[in-house]
C-alpha cells in the first residue's frame, strides 16, 4: 500500500474534473508528478472548460473508458462517488495498480508538509482562503488545497482551488461529511463550528474529537456552544462575542452595504464581504496566522485585499436595482446565514434554494424550515426548485415543495417552482428596484451556468 507521496510518479484521477479531485491533481502536478485523469463530463469534440484548464496545467485528460490507464500508471485515485464496478477501477485492479480514495491521498500530502487543517460544518473554504491569503501576504509562501476556487488565483487563468508554494505551510480543508477528517494529523487543527449537517450532532462531536486528538495544536471557536467543548487552550482560541473569552476576540461588528468592519483584539479590520459569519471566518484565520508569527496589523492589511472565493456570496452585479448574489449555502445554518448577510444590503431579499439529495433533505427538513423561517423578514421571500438528483438508487420520498408547504404554514412568503429554468420569469414581478436576488445551492455542476444565465436574463 502507498504510504508516502514519494512512492508514485504517474497518478491517474478518475473523476478529475470534480472540485476536490482537480485540486489534488494540480497540487501533484505542481510538485513534479506526471498527472493524468478522466471524467464522465469529457467527451470527444465537445469543449469543456475544466478540461482545458487542466490540460493547460499539463494534466492529460481522457474519456472515462479506461484508455488513460496504462502500464506506466502507478497509482489510481478515486472520489467517494466512484464505485468498484467502474471500468477504470476494474482495469487498475487487473494491472495491480494501487487504488486509493481522494481523502487518503490528501492525508499523504498533508504528511509531507506542515499542515493547517480547517474543520467545521460551515466556513471551511472561506477561512482556508483567508488564511492562505494572509500567509501569502506575509511572505510565508504557503500552499493550499481547497474546496473552492480563490478569486486571487482564478484571475490568473487558473482553476483556483490549489497552489503549490515554496514555503513550509499547507492549508487544507478537513471534511467531516465523509468522515475523512479523522485521517489528518496536522500541526494545527482549526474547528470553526459544529451544526447538524450530514450527521447527527453526537456523530459530529465524535469525529471532531478525533480531529482534536490528531492535531498537535487545536484552535476552536469559543463563541460556539459545541466547538468550545473541544478547546485545548483558551489562549489559542477565538470568539465573536466578548461574553466568551478567548485569545482572539472580534468586536464592534458593522455592515454597510457589501462591506463589513470589526476589531480583533482592538485592531481594526475591514473587508469587502457581507455577514457576521465572515467576521467569524476572518478572526479564525487571523488567530491561526498570528500563532505562526504574523501580527494582527498584517492580518488586517491582507484581508483588506481579500477577493473572496468562488460561489461564496459572489456578487455578480446589480441590474435595475437588483443585486444578484450566488452562494454555496446548502445546509440549514448556512442558508439562514446567507439570507441574513444580504438583509443589510437591501430592504427585500428574495432567496432561491435548490436542495441536493433526497436523503439529506429528508434528514434536515425540520432544520431547514426552522432556520430559514427564523431569519426571513416580512418583506423577504424564499423560493425553492426541486431537489437536485445526481443519479443512483436514492428513494425520492420528499420534494422541495414539502419544505415550502411547511414554511407557508408558518406564515412565510414561500414559493415552489419545480423547474429552475422557470424561476426568473416567475419571480420577475416580485422584484423591486432595491432588492437582493440570492441563489443558494451546492453539488450540482451546472450551478455556475445557471447563475450566469440568470444574470444575463435579469
Amino acid at each position: 500500500m502507498i504510504s508516502s507521496i514519494n512512492e508514485f510518479r504517474n497518478p491517474f484521477f478518475i473523476g478529475v474534473a470534480g472540485t476536490g479531485m482537480s485540486a489534488l491533481a494540480q497540487y501533484l502536478k505542481g510538485i513534479g508528478k506526471n498527472v493524468s485523469g478522466s471524467d464522465r463530463f469529457f467527451t470527444p469534440g465537445t469543449y469543456n472548460e475544466m478540461q482545458e484548464k487542466l490540460e493547460t496545467e499539463g494534466i492529460r485528460c481522457f474519456v472515462q473508458n479506461g484508455e488513460g490507464i496504462t502500464q506506466e500508471t502507478d497509482l489510481v485515485v478515486v472520489s467517494t462517488a466512484i464505485e468498484d464496478t467502474v471500468v477504470e477501477v476494474q482495469k487498475a485492479k487487473q494491472l495491480n495498480i494501487p487504488v486509493i480514495r481522494r481523502s487518503e491521498l490528501l492525508a499523504l500530502i498533508a504528511q509531507s508538509k506542515k499542515t493547517i487543517a480547517v474543520g467545521g460544518t460551515s466556513g471551511k473554504s472561506t477561512t482556508s482562503a483567508m488564511l492562505f491569503d494572509i500567509l501569502e501576504y506575509a511572505g510565508l509562501q504557503p500552499s493550499i488545497i481547497s474546496g473552492a476556487g480563490l478569486i486571487s488565483i482564478i484571475k490568473n487563468g487558473k482553476i483556483g482551488n490549489a497552489k503549490v508554494g515554496a514555503g513550509d505551510w499547507l492549508v487544507i480543508e478537513a471534511d467531516e461529511s465523509d468522515g475523512s477528517i479523522v485521517q489528518y494529523k496536522p500541526e494545527i487543527g482549526l474547528l470553526l463550528n459544529v451544526d447538524k449537517d450530514h450527521q447527527e450532532i453526537d456523530e459530529l462531536m465524535s469525529l471532531f474529537g478525533i480531529f482534536k486528538t490528531n492535531s498537535k495544536k487545536f484552535v476552536v471557536n469559543q463563541s460556539h456552544t459545541l466547538s468550545k467543548r473541544l478547546s485545548q487552550d483558551e489562549r489559542n482560541d477565538f470568539s465573536t462575542d466578548s461574553k466568551f473569552p478567548a485569545g482572539y476576540v472580534a468586536t464592534d461588528f458593522k455592515q454597510k452595504g457589501l462591506d463589513i468592519s470589526f476589531k480583533i483584539n482592538g485592531i481594526e479590520f475591514s473587508l469587502h464581504l457581507v455577514g457576521r459569519h465572515n467576521m467569524e471566518n476572518a478572526v479564525a484565520a487571523s488567530a491561526v496566522a498570528n500563532q505562526l508569527g504574523v501580527d494582527l496589523v498584517t492580518c488586517a492589511a491582507a484581508l483588506q485585499h481579500y477577493e473572496g472565493i468562488y460561489r461564496r456570496h459572489q456578487v455578480l452585479g446589480n441590474k435595475h436595482g437588483v443585486w444578484l448574489i450566488d452562494d454555496y449555502a446548502h445546509n440549514p445554518v448556512k442558508c439562514a446565514a446567507a439570507i441574513a448577510a444580504c438583509q443589510p444590503v437591501a430592504p427585500k431579499v428574495i432567496a432561491w434554494f435548490q436542495p441536493h439529495g433526497y436523503k439529506p433533505t429528508n434528514f434536515l427538513r425540520e432544520d431547514f424550515v426552522t432556520e430559514i423561517a427564523s431569519v426571513l423578514r416580512p418583506e423577504d421571500e424564499i423560493w425553492m426548485s426541486e431537489i437536485f438528483y445526481a443519479g443512483g438508487t436514492a428513494v425520492k420520498d420528499i420534494s422541495a415543495n414539502d419544505l415550502i408547504s411547511d414554511l407557508k404554514v408558518l406564515g412565510k412568503a414561500a414559493f415552489f417552482i419545480e423547474n429552475r429554468n422557470d424561476f426568473l420569469s416567475a419571480v420577475r414581478s416580485h422584484l423591486t428596484d432595491d432588492c437582493v436576488l440570492l441563489l443558494m445551492a451546492a453539488r450540482d455542476p451546472s450551478l455556475e451556468q445557471f447563475a450566469k444565465q440568470t444574470w444575463q436574463e435579469l
